[in-house]
């Protein structure tokens, strides 16, 4: 053994048989000095304090250890890359693995609550409604049909109303009577929707068919005297039936949206010309007789001849005051005896009332529908009383309406010879064979005549009144629409009341204390005055002198006298007059027909 040691550089020394552990410390501790004195070297700009104690080989193994720690940048980006990737992938791979474990947890939760609501729900055509009212039950199942369904013909359109409100309004009512039942389900029914669907088409149709026209009197020819016929048009109709089957198909496909083009059928009239000449007769008839009048009986003819051949369509209503215009003597109407506010005038047209009277009754013996009518002041001798109709233009008027299905006509004759005025009706039947309507009137009450019309007569005694004209009590009458079948009355019923004023008596008296004797001379009444010599008198002016033809009535029968009377009911009160152009008969005119005339209904060829 030897001993080495190294006294001056402080280190330990080691007994060379020591153990080799020790000897290896000691070398790898002066490697470690060196490395140490390197790195103060590097440190320093790589410059030596000194050369001592370091030997010549110790800088190139310096320059090798810096090349090795000298990395390779394209090494560290792929390995950088890589190491990305490898972590990528790793992540995706997890989050993969978490989100099908959420999913199948998800799926499992909610398989679980829908599970749970569906037995909670009350579903109606898949529309759940628990929870709802029944209005917000309605909207919602209804949302869902989007009706928007259509029917169309000739580029026009017409929709067609929701009929599955019906069918959805009556499911509810029914589930709405209880409470809901969570879990059921039901289908709205539709069923039986063929009477909806038929209502629908006919409303649908009725806007837009047109029906045919039947032929009729298109116009009165004067110069043949006769009536002329003109032939119908066709018309078409939708088919109600193939409109409703379409839309019920439409409903069922649940198409409801769907635009429908309707069927149309055409169709022709029912009569042809020729038919309708042989249906056509006189169906109503009255003839009344006038006065000697010249003027009266001219009125009377300018009237008929403005009525002849006048041609009232169904549904429509005549007018007579529009049909004659009114009655001027630009027109040719003459002035003829009428009342005007209770005294006797001259008024151009007097004389017409007697002809839409007739008129009145043969529109009455008809069948047709008076819808104005308006009785006289006062009793007319020429009808019945009751059973006259009043005019004057600008006031009281007579219209009647065809409720018939086929035009009528007016004809009107006046005989002048015969005085005979006919107003006739023409057109076809409307009461049923055999059968008649007329009037019949009664006298029910009396009304007191106006009071007493004094008329000055110097002739007359001063302590006597002499009556030239009686008084006329006023009347009342009820007239009832009477109907025979057979020529046996089978019903009765109240047709109107008629008042007509009484006429006061006309009475000659003498207030003027003389009296014009025969001579010509006068004889004072004057009372001798207390004072006075007997003898002395005082006389009175003397009048005109007396001329009968003044002091009788302008009617010698005391009938005929009429006025027409304000006012729109047919029930006229005494004391009020207005103008009318009813002339006062001059000698007892006599009525063709009685209270009750059974006056036929015979068959007229064409022209009557």
């Amino acid at each position: 053994m030897y001993d080495y040691s190294i006294a001056s550089s402080g280190r330990r020394s080691f007994d060379r048989d020591s153990a080799g552990i020790r000897r290896s410390e000691s070398v790898r501790s002066r490697r470690s000095s060196r490395g140490q004195e390197t790195a103060v070297s590097r440190g320093r700009g790589g410059a030596s304090r000194s050369g001592a104690g370091r030997s010549s080989y110790q800088q190139p193994r310096h320059n090798r250890r810096r090349k090795r720690q000298r990395p390779d940048i394209t090494q560290i980006l792929l390995i950088v890359i890589a190491a990305l990737v490898v972590i990528l992938f790793a992540a995706l791979i997890a989050r993969g693995c978490a989100s099908s474990q959420t999913a199948e947890e998800s799926t499992g939760e909610s398989q679980t609550a829908a599970s749970q609501d569906a037995s909670q729900e009350v579903l109606v055509d898949g529309i759940n409604i628990n929870g709802l009212t029944q209005e917000e039950a309605r909207e919602a199942i209804l949302s869902q049909y989007a009706w928007n369904m259509k029917v169309s013909y000739d580029e026009k359109e017409a929709d067609v109303s929701n009929l599955m409100e019906a069918k959805v309004d009556e499911l509810l009512e029914e589930i709405y009577a209880s409470e809901l039942k969570p879990g059921e389900s039901y289908t709205v029914n539709t069923d039986n929707m063929t009477e909806a669907a038929m209502a629908e088409a006919a409303l649908i149709a009725g806007n837009w068919n047109m029906v045919a026209q039947n032929g009729g009197i298109s116009g009165y020819n004067k110069e043949t005297g006769k009536f002329e016929f003109e032939t119908g048009s066709n018309g078409h109709v939708i088919d109600q039936e193939k409109l409703a089957a379409d839309i019920v198909a439409a409903i069922q496909q649940k198409d409801y949206d769907a635009v429908i083009a309707a069927q149309i059928k055409e169709v022709s009239p029912e009569y042809s010309a020729d038919d309708l000449r042989e249906m056509y007769k006189t169906i109503g008839t009255y003839t009344t007789t006038t006065t000697s009048n010249s003027n009266r009986n001219e009125n009377i003819r300018l009237a008929c001849e403005a009525l002849n051949g006048m041609i009232v369509n169904p549904g429509q209503e005549f007018s007579f005051n529009d049909a004659t215009g009114a009655r001027t003597e630009a027109k040719g109407y003459k002035p003829a005896t009428a009342y005007l506010n209770g005294e006797v005038v001259q008024e151009p047209g007097g004389g017409v009332c007697q002809v839409s009277s007739t008129l009145y009754n043969a529109v009455i013996f008809s069948g047709l529908k008076s819808t104005e009518r308006h009785a006289h002041s006062y009793e007319p001798s020429y009808v019945t009383p009751g059973e006259d109709a009043a005019v004057s233009y600008g006031g009281p008027d007579f219209k009647f309406v065809n409720n018939s299905d086929f035009p009528v006509a007016i004809r009107a004759s006046f005989e002048s010879g015969s005085r005979k005025l006919t107003l006739s009706i023409y057109g076809v039947q409307v009461l049923e064979d055999g059968v008649k309507i007329r009037m019949e009137s009664e006298r029910v009450g009396d009304l007191e005549p106006p009071a007493p019309v004094y008329e000055e007569d110097m002739t007359i005694p001063l302590d006597q009144e002499i009556e030239v004209k009686a008084a006329t009590p006023g009347s009342r009458w009820t007239t009832y629409l009477v109907t025979y079948k057979n020529d046996e009355e089978v019903e009765r019923e109240f047709f109107h009341n008629s008042s007509y004023r009484g006429k006061a008596a006309t009475i000659k008296r003498n207030t003027s204390g003389t009296v014009i004797t025969t001579e010509g001379s006068s004889e004072s009444l004057a009372e001798t005055l207390p004072g006075e010599s007997a003898g002395v008198t005082e006389s009175m002016p003397i009048g005109p002198a007396f001329d009968p033809s003044i002091t009788e009535s302008q009617n010698a029968s005391g009938t005929g006298e009429t006025a027409v009377e304000p006012g729109a009911g047919s029930e006229a009160g005494p004391g009020t007059q207005m103008p009318e152009t009813e002339a006062l008969a001059e000698t007892q005119p006599q009525t063709e027909a009685p209270a009750n005339p059974m006056v036929e209904q015979g068959p007229a060829g064409p022209g009557m």
